[in-house]
């Protein structure tokens, strides 16, 4: 860890404590929406722990409506329960920005049939046409729904990273042959015209946006883009080995280019594997260290707040990575380096006392877990899943000697065993599938309190199921075999 130095109790001392002002937790909500009785558990939670706003990614879970009807998942958000959430927000003194994809990251909305056309790539859903007045306008009609539910914000994320395949479209190619201009150059200016129309249309509102795609352009290129004058750069890095030379020399750059005030995004959960069930949270620990020790060598006026992202997908096909529960200690640690500008022993203790735990394991992957805060029983239960049942599930179907010695697929199919070696596997197989049976009955009762039905059916299938059904098979094979042995 690159530290300016420790003591031996394990505190992290800084040469000049970092602080920031605004700390939003992201919501993602294109996976596992949280039920809004949940979210009125957790709030409070934020705020106790040091989180002063709320960055909410809806995606297909707003109530979107009229033309843009078909972008509105079945178990999308009302717009009473969009209300209810800023009433929550406003009353744990956490403010609300909302986040709306404007160019990359738009599978939700390309692909339907009715938007296919605004794609960059026509085989890609990914990435919208800048070129075409209708991609302008679709933008215009989903800012101004959102807004309209939003009265008072005085930000708007509009999203824009990761923008795939552009300048790969028949009519970027054109564009960019005649005019001899870069695909940066292309991302700018559809950057800044949507800006511009959030800028125009309610005034007193400051656009940000992610910065990735900004990250490779000269600073005489970004500075002659006018953007300073209309968005905010949001700088994201989540790794735990961030390079703090190189992300200080990126500030300077962006405010030597004009850019008055800059986000910085670390990570609680999301960043460390598509179908990462589990946070480890060493790994995003140490990021926020490294952002602290950013944050200690940047005017401090320029530094606007920082979002601690929690990804529930990667995009909108992937898969369902750590439920927002599971990810919960990790945000506390988060929260709470940040507030206190170090993570110690007097910081860890004091976060154990807020979640209920008897120990908090930064290090591994905890297979003690326990806690009292707010969905700390699926917590509990996806540990106990996967340490106590996955394992030993996997253990036994691909690595017992006698399970793939005496009883491979090939003898599976043919239904041939040795009689003894029943009396091998069984007992255990049986003893697996018991416990997977209470497990699962447990995880799903208290999956359905906090996520709709559809995201239950997902997760569980997606993740615990394949297990127990193997199981169940292996069962059956072992009967069946059994049965034409005699």
């Amino acid at each position: 860890m690159d530290g300016h130095g420790s003591t031996d109790n394990g505190d992290i001392t800084l040469e000049r404590r970092a602080s920031v002002s605004m700390i939003l937790v992201h919501l993602d909500l294109k996976g596992a929406p949280p039920k809004v009785s949940y979210l009125a558990e957790v709030f409070p939670l934020f705020s106790a722990l040091g989180a002063t706003g709320i960055l909410i990614e809806y995606e297909d879970t707003f109530p979107y409506c009229e033309e843009l009807q078909p972008l509105r998942a079945a178990h999308a958000y009302s717009p009473q329960e969009i209300r209810e959430i800023l009433r929550l927000a406003q009353i744990n003194h956490l403010e609300v920005i909302p986040l709306i994809q404007t160019f990359g990251h738009m599978e939700f909305v390309l692909k339907h049939s009715a938007f296919a056309h605004l794609r960059e790539v026509l085989s890609y859903p990914n990435s919208l046409n800048p070129h075409k007045d209708e991609s302008h306008q679709l933008l215009q009609a989903m800012i101004r729904q959102v807004m309209d539910l939003h009265p008072g914000v005085r930000w708007l994320h509009i999203g824009s990273d990761e923008v795939y395949y552009l300048g790969e479209g028949e009519e970027s190619k054109k564009y960019l042959s005649e005019t001899g201009l870069a695909v940066e150059d292309l991302f700018m200016c559809h950057l800044k015209k949507v800006a511009a129309h959030v800028v125009s249309t309610y005034p007193g509102v400051r656009p940000i946006a992610w910065d990735d795609m900004l990250r490779s352009a000269s600073a005489q290129t970004l500075t002659d883009s006018g953007l300073a004058q209309l968005v905010d750069p949001m700088i994201w890095d989540y790794t735990p080995n961030l390079e703090v030379d190189n992300r200080v020399a990126l500030i300077n750059k962006y405010s030597e280019c004009g850019f008055k005030k800059i986000w910085l995004a670390s990570a609680f959960k999301g960043a460390t594997g598509a179908s990462q069930q589990l946070t480890h949270i060493g790994h995003h620990l140490e990021n926020h260290r490294r952002w602290l020790q950013v944050m200690q060598r940047i005017p401090p006026n320029i530094l606007q707040g920082l979002a601690i992202t929690g990804w529930q997908r990667y995009d909108h096909f992937s898969v369902l990575c750590e439920l927002l529960p599971v990810g919960i200690p990790s945000l506390a640690v988060c929260l709470q380096t940040l507030k206190n500008g170090c993570y110690s022993k007097e910081v860890a203790a004091s976060i154990q006392d807020v979640l209920g735990m008897s120990h908090l394991d930064t290090e591994n992957y905890s297979s003690e877990a326990s806690g009292s805060f707010p969905g700390s029983d699926i917590f509990t239960l996806i540990t106990q899943s996967i340490f106590y049942l996955k394992t030993p599930t996997q253990d036994l179907l691909e690595k017992n000697r006698i399970v793939t010695g005496w009883f491979s697929p090939y003898h599976r199919k043919r239904k041939i065993i040795h009689p003894i070696m029943v009396q091998q596997i069984e007992p255990e197989a049986v003893s697996l599938l018991s416990n997977w049976t209470f497990v699962l009955e447990d995880l799903h009762a208290a999956l359905l309190k906090i996520f709709p039905a559809v995201t239950v059916e997902e997760w569980m299938e997606e993740h615990l199921l394949p297990y127990y059904l193997q199981l169940q098979q292996l069962l059956q094979d072992l009967n069946s075999a059994l049965e034409n042995q005699t």
